[in-house]
C-alpha cells in the first residue's frame, strides 16, 4: 500500500493546488518515486490511498492496471486506519506499506525488506541512521538493538517503508488510527524489528527538501 492522502500542510504552497505525492521531484511526481521500486519487486495489486484532491490522484493511475485507488471519505483515516480499510483489496498475511513523501537511491527498498524480513516478526520497519536521513534534522525515531529489535529513542529515522502483519491491523478496534498505536504495542511485546536501508535516502516534506532530493539523485 502507497499512502497518498495527506493534506501535504507542510509543503505548502505547493499543496494548495496539488496533492503532495504529485508534485515533481528530479522530473516525476513523489508518487511515481514510490511506484517504480513496488513495480520492480513485482508487488501486485498496489492499493493507493486519496482523500485531499484525490481526484488529481485518481486521475494520474487510471493507466495503472495494478493500482487500485481507495478514497478515504468523508474522512481521513490516517495511516493504520488506512491500511486497515484497505486489507480486503491485499492478500497475504504481511504487506508491504510505503508513505509518498521521500526518494529513494541504491537498492529497491522492498527488496531490502523482504530479506530481513522472518515470520517472528510483527513488523518490519525500514531505517536509516540520522546521518544520512537527508532532509531530517531531528533526533531521530527509533533505537536499535544488537538483535535489530526496536525502542523508542534517538539515533534512527525511519524512512516511510515497513512490512506489517495484517493481523493487528484488522483487530485494532478503531477505523482510524496511526501505526504508531501498533508500534508502540508491538515494541511492548519485542515484535517490532527494523532493517538499515544500504542507500541514499530523503523525506520531501517541505518545498526546501526538494533541491536536497534532486542533488541526491544528481540531477
Amino acid at each position: 500500500m502507497i499512502f497518498a492522502a495527506g493534506f501535504g500542510t507542510r509543503m505548502a504552497p505547493l499543496t494548495e493546488s496539488r496533492p503532495k505525492p504529485l508534485i515533481g521531484v528530479a522530473g516525476k511526481s513523489l508518487l511515481s518515486h514510490a511506484l517504480d521500486p513496488a513495480r520492480e519487486a513485482d508487488l501486485n495489486p498496489i492499493v493507493i490511498n486519496a482523500h485531499y484532491r484525490a481526484d488529481q490522484i485518481a486521475e494520474a493511475v487510471e493507466d495503472e492496471p495494478e493500482v487500485i485507488l481507495q478514497r478515504e471519505e468523508p474522512e481521513i483515516l490516517d495511516t493504520g486506519g488506512g491500511l486497515k480499510a484497505a486489507l480486503p483489496s491485499l492478500s497475504g498475511d504481511a504487506v508491504f506499506t510505503m508513505n509518498s513523501d521521500a526518494v529513494w537511491a541504491g537498492p529497491n527498498p522492498f527488496e531490502t525488506l523482504r530479506t530481513y524480513w522472518t515470520e517472528t516478526m510483527e513488523a518490519l520497519v525500514l531505517c536509516v541512521p540520522m546521518g544520512r536521513a537527508e532532509g531530517r534534522t531531528d533526533a531521530g525515531d527509533f533505537s536499535i538493538d544488537a538483535d535489530g529489535r526496536v525502542s523508542r529513542g534517538p539515533g534512527y529515522v525511519y524512512t516511510g517503508a515497513q512490512i506489517i502483519c495484517a493481523a493487528p491491523v484488522a483487530a485494532h478496534d478503531e477505523a482510524v488510527f496511526s501505526f504508531n498505536v501498533l508500534w508502540n504495542e508491538m515494541i511492548a511485546r519485542g515484535t517490532l524489528f527494523a532493517a538499515v536501508y544500504s542507500g541514499a535516502w530523503c523525506d520531501v516534506g517541505h518545498p526546501s527538501s526538494i533541491p536536497l532530493a534532486e542533488a541526491m539523485l544528481d540531477v
